[in-house]
């Protein structure tokens, strides 16, 4: 038996759907690239939520590219190991037993965690890192951080090609070297340096907040480059909101439409911002 708060149900969500119709055209093979943060798959429920949001962008035609990180599932290896790892400036000093583990976690076990999530929830999916066809060369950043990559070099033919055939990549942040190295690359930006190569039409930055904040705890749910460059040098902006910004910043001053910090562990995250009037999180546009 059918109660009329059944009956209320199914309206909104019919409403919800018609209201959306202009944004599922306007993001009509479009490219998408989201970052999801190690924190993000801290529960199966949470990543096959996540996943089912991505099926379903790309039912839309959409074309979701996710870039995604692993700090705790690797710190948790590390320990196990015994291998002691330093961060300097909120990155990981990186040696040749540290990369090694890095590489197993990000490209072995939490890629294709995710790959087999999305697959069973219906899409179809695979996993890459940037040593695949040279998907994202690295030089090394900075010598006291070791194995730790910046992206000089970007090739994205394999990655176009996967969107002709419907399949969403999955890339783990691990960079190729130009002389056989293996490179661990920030996974922020990692997945700017895929948006800014691919020219996204959004870069969708999940983290573990509500977004960029102003000096009086409100969140800003819409800034241009400069005022994210004001409020950083106000200290506004500081701690691990820092690289978050200025990847965002990096992508959008280089043919990114737009990137979004948002909190990731929001039911829905993606759709909300993507399909909904209101949108969701703090939006970065170039000035």
């Amino acid at each position: 038996m059918k109660t009329q708060d059944t009956l209320t149900d199914r309206k909104a969500t019919a409403e919800t759907l018609s209201r959306a119709v202009p944004l599922l055209q306007r993001y009509d093979d479009a490219i998408v690239v989201i970052k999801l943060g190690g924190h993000a798959m801290g529960s199966d429920e949470a990543l096959a939520e996540f996943a089912r949001d991505v099926v379903l962008l790309r039912l839309c035609g959409v074309n979701p590219v996710v870039v995604h990180g692993g700090g705790p599932q690797i710190n948790k290896l590390l320990d196990k190991l015994e291998i002691k790892s330093e961060f300097v400036n909120g990155k990981r000093v990186t040696d040749a037993a540290t990369v090694d583990v890095v590489e197993m976690v990000l490209s072995g076990t939490v890629n294709k965690k995710i790959v087999q999530a999305i697959q069973g929830q219906g899409g179809k999916a695979v996993g890459l890192s940037g040593k695949d066809a040279n998907l994202m060369v690295c030089d090394p950043e900075d010598p006291a951080l070791g194995l730790v990559g910046t992206p000089t070099a970007m090739d994205m033919t394999l990655l176009n090609l996967l969107f002709e055939k419907e399949i969403i990549p999955v890339i783990a942040p691990i960079g190729a070297g130009r002389n056989g190295e293996t490179y661990n690359v920030n996974g922020d930006t990692a997945a700017g340096a895929y948006a800014k190569a691919l020219k996204a039409d959004r870069l969708l930055l999940l983290t573990d907040v509500a977004g960029v904040k102003n000096a009086a705890g409100e969140l800003l749910t819409e800034l241009k480059a400069h005022e994210i460059r004001e409020l950083t040098a106000e200290g506004v902006i500081s701690g691990g909101m820092i690289p978050k910004t200025q990847t965002a910043l990096d992508a959008v001053e280089g043919g990114v439409r737009a990137a979004v910090i948002i909190d990731g562990r929001e039911r829905n995250a993606c759709l909300l911002e993507l399909f909904t009037e209101q949108g969701a999180g703090s939006m970065i546009r170039a000035d």
